[in-house]
């Protein structure tokens, strides 16, 4: 299976997302794999005997979003300098999100560009992380706040490597498969109430359907001028909630499921969305065992951080809430007091009272 990335010109940056067994790969020139621990003791041999380079190295970072800073940044550059790599040289990104961000990041400045490769190895990276361009970092004010669009040569998506992924990583990318079905297609967000996402088969269709969804966005909005946007659905309220608690304590995945949850609230605040059809979000999220809940200190303080957001413009945040199923609405500036209700509903702990 195939999915094309078909960008503005030059027509060059047109790239291809495989979901197959992974082939093998030829490189030109030398190239450096970027993974972390973790991902290299399960998986690297077998990835090596499908790369085929000039010279090939490997450069490990630690893993976790926590070590997703400047300072790993500049580690991997100082491998890549330190093995002559040169402007035709490729950056091979093999595993979740935060190395596929970094890595990105890094080949985007790294003698002011060289290409890149996704390989993903996280449910949640192969469905929505892997694919469009993104790259960054976090620092203290917040998510992805320092990073720059560049887009990958190639995305080959195996879901062989999902094989020894933990149930907690695995539910972490369902969020993002709901999140694509809430946002754009009712009837995908009604196959995946019916079918079990354990099922290889189901699976397979569940990531390429997702993927389809994406392509279609980053064909239409490479940059996030506009409809790209809309992939921000639970991020708001996500980054926040990741924020404060030190990018550690929930996975991305499971911070979205939760920011969605909070989103459906505020549209049903701001006279959209259905009580019925937010208990149908809840109740999918729930089945995979994603948290729906979380407990706010204080309602202002959460607030106040939506504007560190890079959703934040002229002092005013835009909200990407659904409409229906299916269908999504770009909400800029909603009242304060509006948003603030919504968020004391979390406030101390009493989301889940009525």
């Amino acid at each position: 299976m195939k999915v094309s990335i078909q960008l503005p010109a030059p027509p060059s940056r047109d790239y291809e997302i495989v979901i197959d067994e992974l082939p093998t790969i030829a490189l030109e020139g030398k190239a450096v794999v970027v993974t972390n621990p973790k991902v290299a003791g399960l998986h690297l041999r077998r990835l090596l005997e499908h790369l085929d380079a000039k010279e090939l190295f490997v450069v490990t970072i630690p893993d976790g979003e926590e070590y997703k800073t400047m300072e790993t940044i500049e580690f991997i550059l100082d491998r890549c300098f330190d093995h002559r790599l040169d402007r035709k040289s490729t950056m091979v990104a093999f595993g979740g999100g935060v190395v596929g961000d970094m890595t990105g990041f890094a080949a985007s400045i790294f003698q002011r560009g060289i290409d890149f490769i996704q390989i993903p190895t996280t449910l949640l990276s192969q469905v929505d992380a892997s694919v469009g361009g993104k790259t960054g970092i976090n620092n203290r004010y917040g998510k992805n706040l320092v990073g720059a669009f560049h887009q990958p040569r190639a995305v080959y998506i195996d879901t062989y490597w999902l094989g020894t992924l933990p149930e907690r990583e695995f539910a972490a990318g369902v969020a993002e498969i709901v999140k694509m079905a809430v946002m754009f297609d009712e009837k995908f967000f009604e196959w995946l109430e019916t079918h079990d996402l354990h099922d290889d088969a189901n699976l397979k269709e569940a990531i390429k359907r997702s993927v389809e969804l994406k392509a279609w966005v980053v064909n239409q909005d490479e940059t996030e001028k506009g409809i790209r946007a809309v992939l921000n659905y639970g991020h708001t309220f996500a980054h926040v909630i990741e924020n404060f608690s030190g990018y550690g304590s929930y996975l991305h995945g499971e911070a979205v499921a939760i920011g969605m949850v909070m989103a459906n609230r505020l549209a049903m605040a701001l006279g959209m969305f259905g009580p019925e059809e937010a208990e149908r979000v809840e109740k999918l999220l729930a089945r995979y065992g994603l948290p729906t809940d979380y407990a706010i200190d204080s309602a202002e303080a959460f607030y106040d951080r939506f504007f560190l957001d890079k959703k934040s413009h002229d002092n005013t945040i835009t909200f990407i809430v659904p409409e229906r199923l299916g269908r999504f609405k770009m909400v800029k500036g909603p009242a304060r007091e509006t948003v603030l209700e919504v968020l004391a509903h979390y406030e101390k702990g009493r989301g889940r009272e009525e």
